[in-house]
């Protein structure tokens, strides 16, 4: 297999990203509207400030993509992140993709002056754990809790 090539998102990787998104999505129940994330990803490339994204291509082919968004943060000084979204095809898991997909967020990160990472798992995605702390992550001793606003753009039924 060829090594991955990690793509910026561009607005033309709109049509396999949301299709990967609907994939990821479905994985955990999830609801996800193809055309609200549309506009999202829109968003998201035309304001860098936001996160950086990357299609994840291989022999020419979209084979996931990862995501990172950006937080500002006192107590870190400085720029923080949170990798919002890693996704590996199911056809293409289990062949190093993800390891290699870290290791390429951890070189975007120091490059971009990122102090720490945050991320979420499902509490039931063991691999997923596993492959998290083999790359160097450790559980927070804080526990993650939201504040949803009801303004009717987004219902979360997670």
């Amino acid at each position: 297999m060829t090594q991955p090539n990690f793509k910026p998102f561009a607005p033309l990787d709109a049509p396999a990203v949301i299709t990967m998104m609907q994939d990821f999505y479905a994985i955990d129940g999830y609801p996800m509207d193809a055309a609200v994330n549309k506009g999202l990803f829109f968003e998201f490339v035309e304001k860098p400030d936001l996160g950086k994204g990357w299609v994840i291509v291989v022999d020419g082919q979209p084979v996931g993509y990862v995501i990172l968004t950006f937080v500002f943060s006192f107590e870190y000084a400085g720029r923080i992140a949170f990798l919002d979204e890693l996704f590996i095809t199911a056809e293409m898991r289990g062949r190093g993709l993800a390891k290699q997909a870290l290791d390429f967020i951890a070189q975007e990160a120091a490059s971009l002056s990122v102090k720490i990472i945050y991320l979420e798992i499902e509490p039931h995605n063991e691999t997923a754990k596993k492959l998290y702390l083999s790359k160097g992550f450790t559980e927070h001793k804080r526990g993650l809790l939201r504040w949803q606003f009801s303004d009717g753009s987004f219902s979360d039924s997670r």
